[in-house]
């Protein structure tokens, strides 16, 4: 009993890793906790039989390969189905730090004082906004979208910087800031690609480990 375990874990990890899943996204997939398929995939459990007959149609695998022992790959990429719940969560927390930005738009602009700069509330708001973006990225995303979060994030300052250096002082030649934002926008890129590059060697040599066992 203990070997078949083994054996359904290994092929469980090779065949998820193979369709560049994750733990949650397979779990999604299953109806069931990341913590099911952390289980199945340490050998603590084995799904019933109506699981891992789902699992055989997600990989477009027999059921056959999933019990014998040996190396298999999936023969389908499973689609990655989109959470509405989770992008609705995004969506709403974004569109909360615009509803906050129109309230103190309103409010600013009706005290004299304040009135004729209102619209920088308006500057400011994509920082909070890529603020929360990244934060659920982390969270829930991939690498593309914690990249591109993060670039928001860069843009954001610039642009809030350059407006209020305009706005507030007569220093004009501050395009330079561009070609700052670039060189650090180059260092996200760099930074985001090594770490894919990373986890894809990971993996490979992980799946090399185990065909050298088997």
């Amino acid at each position: 009993m203990n070997d078949l375990k083994d054996i359904i874990s290994r092929n469980l990890v090779s065949l998820r890793t193979g369709a560049r899943l994750t733990q949650l996204q397979l779990a999604e997939m299953l109806n069931y906790s990341d913590k099911a398929v952390s289980k199945w995939e340490r050998g603590e459990a084995i799904p019933d039989i109506r699981v891992l007959m789902r699992i055989a149609e997600i990989y477009g695998v027999t059921l056959d390969d999933i019990v014998r022992d040996g190396s298999v790959t999936p023969q389908v990429l499973p689609k990655k189905k989109i959470n509405g719940k989770r992008v609705f969560i995004t969506a709403m927390s974004s569109v909360l730090v615009w509803f906050i930005a129109t309230g103190l738009f309103t409010m600013f602009y009706f005290i004299p004082a304040t009135a004729k700069y209102a619209y920088l509330v308006f500057v400011v708001a994509p920082l909070p906004t890529s603020i929360v973006l990244t934060v659920f990225s982390a969270k829930w995303g991939n690498r593309i979208t914690n990249a591109v979060s993060t670039s928001m994030i860069l843009w954001s300052c610039v642009l809030i910087f350059h407006i209020f250096v305009l706005t507030f002082s007569e220093f004009t030649q501050i395009y330079f800031l561009y070609l700052v934002a670039a060189v650090f926008e180059l260092l996200i890129i760099l930074w985001f690609t090594y770490r894919w590059y990373s986890a894809n060697k990971g993996k490979k040599s992980k799946n090399n480990n185990s065909d050298g066992e088997n």
